[in-house]
């Protein structure tokens, strides 16, 4: 533990033996980051910084309001929608948003007021089918052609 600082004695001074005193004791040596260029250095002050390094450091996303982290999602799950394997799974991806976009319509979120718009499921399989061309459209088979139903014996005897 530390001594207090004397009477008559400034603070500047006091703080400034003390740390010369260490420094003389080796105590700053071997101290991790030794060497290493300050994080940060040269970039604007932030206030958050500290929460900002926990978050990247928990491997965390910074919390949005509830009607910003809505309208992420939808971003997300349009680019989702897009980069699907088929059609019918971009439609029901899209179909799943515009689910928990009407949810929100139903309850208020938090954060500012921001409505968000419901994904226009046609224009996302349109987009999807342009990013998605068939090399060699095939012909539909041709349908076999359609057999006549066998009349049955009562049908045609109960029309006697």
């Amino acid at each position: 533990m530390t001594e207090r600082k004397p009477l008559g004695v400034s603070f500047e001074s006091w703080i400034d033996r003390q740390i010369r005193e260490a420094t003389e004791r080796g105590e700053f040596d071997d101290l991790p980051g030794a060497g290493k260029p300050i994080p940060g250095q040269g970039k604007p002050h932030d206030d958050m910084w500290w929460i900002k390094q926990k978050l990247r450091a928990e491997n965390l996303s910074f919390p949005l309001p509830g009607t910003l982290a809505l309208r992420k999602e939808a971003e997300e799950a349009r680019a989702e929608a897009l980069g699907a394997r088929t059609e019918a799974e971009a439609r029901r991806i899209a179909e799943e948003m515009n689910g928990r976009i009407r949810d929100s319509y139903r309850r208020p979120l938090s954060g500012p007021p921001v409505v968000q718009p419901l994904i226009d499921v046609d224009e996302i399989a349109a987009e999807w089918r342009a990013l998605h061309p068939v090399a060699e459209r095939k012909p539909a088979p041709a349908a076999a052609p359609e057999k006549r139903p066998r009349r049955s014996f009562l049908r045609w005897f109960g029309r006697r």
